[in-house]
């Protein structure tokens, strides 16, 4: 039987950090499925179709990864794929705040999940999503943070507003 985890997230857009967990996570997994929320309540800047792009194009090198959508609560999501395993990124003290209240709500709605929390390298620690596209959002250089495919997309959403 295989061991399967899901890695969920936003990923608006999907960082080297991001990219890092992942790599991570298949070295204790035979698969890894990179879940990607709708995040309405995020307001993101890219479109959920356009998130899968970028994380399908960032991990093309990658075996034994899937990229999927999902809306709705994780929960639902990780009962119909038949998994109880949730990679967490955590890179500083403000994400353990936030993922510990998450994990627990998430044990409240459904007993069977274990969520496992990886630390990127340490390279990545000050990467963020927001970050990313705060600096892209002023014509900064983001090929650091990001893939090149994502790093174009960036460029192409700002120079479109």
């Amino acid at each position: 039987m295989k061991r399967k985890a899901v890695y969920a997230g936003t990923f608006d857009p999907i960082t080297n950090g991001h990219i890092d967990i992942i790599k991570r996570a298949l070295k204790l997994f035979d698969e890894v499925i990179v879940a990607v929320s709708n995040g309405k309540h995020k307001k993101p800047l890219f479109t959920q179709v356009e998130r899968v792009e970028m994380i399908k194009n960032s991990l093309k090198n990658l075996e034994n990864v899937k990229v999927e959508a999902f809306s709705g609560l994780l929960v639902d999501y990780l009962k119909e794929k038949e998994i109880n395993i949730v990679i967490r990124g955590l890179r500083v003290i403000s994400d353990f705040e936030y993922e510990f209240q998450l994990a627990l709500l998430n044990k409240k709605l459904s007993q069977n999940i274990e969520i496992i929390y990886l630390m990127p390298e340490e390279k990545y620690l000050y990467i963020s999503s927001s970050a990313v596209k705060e600096i892209a959002s002023y014509g900064g250089d983001v090929s650091n943070f990001v893939s090149p495919f994502v790093a174009k997309k960036l460029m192409a959403k700002y120079q479109d507003d």
